[in-house]
C-alpha cells in the first residue's frame, strides 16, 4: 500500500516537473517571438528615418533656393512632420496603420516635389541631390527588406499563440495576435520620381 502510494506521488510530482518545463519552455518561446518582432519593428523605423533623413537633406537644399515654390515644399515639410510625429504601438493595428498612411502621405508629397524640379534645373544638379539619387534607391530597398523581415516575424509569433497548445499559455500571458505592415492601396505601382538630368 506504501509503496503504491509513492508510485502515486512520484507520478505525479514528474508530471508537475513535465507540465513546469513545458509551462518554462513554451513562455520563454513566446516571449522571444515578441521580442523578435520589436527588433524587426525597430528596424522598420530606422529604415524610415533614413529615408526621412535623405528627404530633409533634398528640403535643405530646397530651402536655400529662394524662388523655389514655398508652397510644394511646405506640403513636404508638414508630411514629414506628421511622419516622425506618429508614435506605433506594435500591437494595435490602428496605430500602425497611421504610421504606414503618414510615410505614404510622405512619400506622395516628396514625389510632387521632385517632379517640381523640372522648372529648378540648378537644384537637380546640386551635390545633396545627386547623393540624394545615389542613395534613395538602396534605402527604398531597405525599408523593403525590413517589411518583409517583420511581417514573417509577426507571422511566426502569431502561429505560436495561436496554435495549441502553446495558445494556453498565450492566453494566460494576454498575448494577442500582431498586425501585418499591409501594402499601401496602390503601392503595386513604382513611385512617380523622375530624374531626367541633362
Amino acid at each position: 500500500m506504501k509503496g503504491t502510494r509513492n508510485i502515486v506521488l512520484l507520478s505525479v510530482g514528474a508530471l508537475f516537473l513535465i507540465l513546469f518545463v513545458w509551462g518554462c519552455n513554451g513562455c520563454n518561446s513566446i516571449k522571444a517571438a515578441d521580442q523578435s518582432v520589436k527588433k524587426m519593428w525597430s528596424n522598420v523605423e530606422t529604415n524610415y528615418q533614413r529615408r526621412t533623413d535623405l528627404y530633409s537633406s533634398v528640403i535643405k537644399t530646397v530651402e536655400a533656393s529662394a524662388n523655389f515654390e514655398k508652397s510644394t515644399l511646405q506640403a513636404v515639410v508638414e508630411a514629414r512632420a506628421k511622419a516622425t510625429g506618429i508614435n506605433v504601438d506594435i500591437n494595435d493595428p490602428k496605430t500602425l496603420e497611421a504610421y504606414q498612411q503618414a510615410q505614404g502621405n510622405l512619400q506622395g508629397s516628396f514625389s510632387r516635389l521632385i517632379a517640381s524640379f523640372e522648372a529648378y534645373p540648378d537644384l537637380k544638379t546640386t551635390k545633396a541631390f545627386q547623393d540624394f539619387q545615389t542613395q534613395i534607391e538602396g534605402t527604398e530597398n531597405r525599408i523593403n527588406v525590413a517589411r518583409q523581415d517583420f511581417n514573417k516575424s509577426v507571422e511566426k509569433f502569431n502561429l505560436k499563440i495561436v496554435k495549441f497548445p502553446s495558445s494556453v499559455l498565450a492566453n494566460m500571458l494576454g498575448m494577442k495576435e500582431k498586425p501585418f505592415y499591409k501594402a499601401d492601396p496602390g503601392s503595386e505601382k513604382n513611385p512617380d520620381i523622375q530624374f531626367n538630368i541633362k
